[in-house]
């Protein structure tokens, strides 16, 4: 089990069939849209990537997981790819294929962070040119980023592969909502998938224009501005206001 504990009641990938499980499908059709949708714009790079979405299920206190299974990108899976498995072990649910080795971190994220239902996961060309150019960090310039974003980037080192050893995700997991993987990609949060889907936008979007600032002031002897520090954590605190706003209702 993810969290240490001794003893294994389940082994991942072990078809375990719950008659209490079944896909909705509205679930299945929001998971094929937006899997094709990140597709659609270029962003599943060598046809790798992942992506799952959290569902509560009486049965199971952590909710039961939707995700690909190995073997079939995310421009490729239709309704009938899909499995389901729970949370804590990464057993079959429904369905009947094998998760792959990365579906184990969206799992502990999940487990994690109750807050975040969905994951997506992305081996993203410009964002992995940019970091092995040897850039620190990507720089906001837009107030999109921040607002939408919510936490900062937390940054692991080309070293650590949390897909594959999921123990360090506890101690950064709660302070972010993206994880920016040296040489390896993206994995972005969302408290629904179409956030998770914006906020995988406005990263790639940030990406792009790290590289385009950085030619445009290479080239003309500037200094880049960025957004601040300050005014990034004003945005995070405001961000469910700006981009959720409520309705009002009139009185009388």
């Amino acid at each position: 089990m993810m969290d240490g504990s001794p003893a294994l009641a389940f082994r991942v990938n072990e078809l375990t069939p719950d008659p209490s499980v079944s896909f909705d499908p509205k679930v299945v059709k929001d998971y094929v849209t937006y899997a094709h949708r990140i597709a659609n714009r270029g962003l599943v790079n060598s046809s790798v990537g992942g992506m799952v979405i959290r569902v509560a299920h009486p049965n199971h206190s952590d909710g039961v997981c939707y995700a690909k299974p190995q073997g079939i990108s995310l421009e490729e899976v239709e309704a009938d790819d899909l499995v389901i498995t729970d949370i804590p072990y990464g057993r079959i649910l429904a369905g009947e294929r094998a998760t792959t080795v990365g579906h184990q971190m969206n799992r502990e994220i999940l487990r994690l962070r109750p807050d975040v239902n969905a994951v997506i996961h992305l081996h993203h060309d410009e964002m992995i040119a940019f970091m092995a150019a040897g850039y620190e960090k990507i720089n906001s310039y837009s107030l999109t980023y921040g607002y939408l974003m919510q936490k900062p980037a937390h940054y692991l080192p080309a070293s650590i592969n949390v897909e594959e050893d999921v123990g360090p995700i506890k101690e950064f997991i709660q302070d972010t909502n993206c994880i920016i993987m040296k040489r390896h990609g993206f994995t972005v949060l969302g408290r629904t998938v179409s956030e998770a889907y914006h906020r995988t936008c406005v990263l790639v979007s940030e990406i792009k224009r790290n590289i385009i600032v950085e030619m445009l002031c290479a080239a003309n002897g500037r200094t880049p501005e960025t957004v601040t520090d300050e005014e990034m954590a004003y945005m995070a605190t405001h961000g469910d206001s700006v981009m959720y706003p409520k309705v009002i209702k009139a009185k009388g």
